[in-house]
């Protein structure tokens, strides 16, 4: 079986994500404190074009991902694609995504605070792909 994607779902999941990451981490939100707690020098200069261009693809991968396991999971469950798109969402940031900042920021010994607020992060930023992709429908 081959997943059944929508790339307009996709794209737009992408761009959703993107602006919950913009405002979780501007200065008026989480951004002071992720700066303190990761250390990154508030005047670190040069362009962050590369960054977010970077952020942008792996934002479309998980997105294109998530539609995927999402459809999976509509054929095996049935009933409502919304709800088992967000709790396909739930399901992978668990078991991949705050699985793997547990692991590897215990062993780079990050702050206990910086780890939640990533993986918080990531929980909204997964939920706000699914709501998207949800809302398409198959």
């Amino acid at each position: 079986m081959v997943p059944d994607i929508n790339i307009w779902a996709v794209l737009v999941a992408t761009v959703a994500s993107m602006l919950v990451g913009m405002a979780w981490y501007a200065p008026q939100t989480f951004g002071g404190v992720w700066m303190r707690l990761a250390r990154v020098p508030s005047e670190q200069g040069g362009s962050i074009a590369g960054p977010l261009i970077v952020s942008a693809i792996a934002t479309f991968i998980t997105a294109w991902v998530l539609a995927g396991s999402a459809f999976i999971a509509q054929e095996f469950y049935g009933g409502s694609f919304l709800a088992n798109t967000l709790i396909t969402a739930v399901i992978l940031w668990a078991g991949f995504t705050l699985a793997r900042f547990f692991t590897h920021d215990a062993f780079e010994s990050r702050p206990a605070a910086l780890t939640l607020l990533n993986s918080a992060h990531e929980l909204v930023s997964v939920l706000a792909m699914g709501l998207v992709i949800g809302l398409f429908g198959v």
